[in-house]
Protein backbone atom coordinates (compact mmCIF):
# COMPACT_ATOMS: atom_id res chain seq x y z
CA UNK A 1 0.00 0.00 0.00
CA UNK A 2 1.57 3.35 -0.93
CA UNK A 3 1.41 6.19 1.47
CA UNK A 4 0.22 9.46 0.23
CA UNK A 5 2.85 12.25 0.47
CA UNK A 6 1.91 15.44 0.75
CA UNK A 7 3.27 19.21 -0.05
CA UNK A 8 4.01 21.47 3.00
CA UNK A 9 1.39 23.27 2.07
CA UNK A 10 -1.37 20.76 2.16
CA UNK A 11 -0.21 19.80 5.83
CA UNK A 12 -0.28 23.52 7.07
CA UNK A 13 -3.65 23.91 5.57
CA UNK A 14 -4.71 20.52 7.49
CA UNK A 15 -3.29 21.85 10.85
CA UNK A 16 -5.06 24.93 10.04
CA UNK A 17 -8.39 23.83 9.73
CA UNK A 18 -8.17 21.77 12.43
CA UNK A 19 -7.11 24.31 14.86
CA UNK A 20 -9.58 26.55 13.01
CA UNK A 21 -12.22 23.54 14.29
CA UNK A 22 -11.01 23.21 18.06
CA UNK A 23 -11.04 27.34 18.28
CA UNK A 24 -15.09 27.03 17.38
CA UNK A 25 -15.14 24.01 19.35
CA UNK A 26 -13.76 26.28 22.84
CA UNK A 27 -15.91 29.00 21.84
CA UNK A 28 -18.86 26.98 22.33
CA UNK A 29 -17.36 25.98 25.74
CA UNK A 30 -16.65 29.13 27.01
CA UNK A 31 -20.22 30.56 26.38
CA UNK A 32 -21.26 27.35 28.02
CA UNK A 33 -19.71 28.32 30.84
CA UNK A 34 -20.14 31.72 31.04
CA UNK A 35 -24.03 30.58 31.13
CA UNK A 36 -23.35 28.36 33.99
CA UNK A 37 -21.85 31.73 35.92
CA UNK A 38 -24.34 33.93 34.89
CA UNK A 39 -27.63 32.61 35.12
CA UNK A 40 -30.84 34.83 33.75
CA UNK A 41 -33.80 34.46 36.47
CA UNK A 42 -37.15 35.56 35.52
CA UNK A 43 -36.39 38.28 38.73
CA UNK A 44 -33.65 39.62 36.66
CA UNK A 45 -35.51 40.08 33.47
CA UNK A 46 -38.67 41.99 35.24
CA UNK A 47 -35.89 44.02 36.75
CA UNK A 48 -33.93 44.97 33.54
CA UNK A 49 -37.31 45.38 31.68
CA UNK A 50 -38.50 47.71 35.17
CA UNK A 51 -35.55 49.76 34.81
CA UNK A 52 -35.71 50.33 31.21
CA UNK A 53 -39.10 52.29 31.84
CA UNK A 54 -41.75 49.38 31.34
CA UNK A 55 -44.40 48.87 33.09
CA UNK A 56 -45.86 45.25 34.42
CA UNK A 57 -48.70 45.72 31.74
CA UNK A 58 -46.44 46.25 28.66
CA UNK A 59 -43.90 43.63 30.09
CA UNK A 60 -46.98 40.97 29.89
CA UNK A 61 -47.52 41.89 26.53
CA UNK A 62 -44.75 41.68 25.40
CA UNK A 63 -44.56 38.65 26.48
CA UNK A 64 -48.64 37.85 25.01
CA UNK A 65 -50.15 37.40 28.27
CA UNK A 66 -53.50 38.23 29.06
CA UNK A 67 -53.44 39.93 32.79
CA UNK A 68 -57.34 41.35 33.07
Amino acid sequence: MARTVRTLEERIAILDEKISKKKTEIAKLESQKYALEHPVTIKDLVMKAKQSGMSPNEIAQKLGIDID
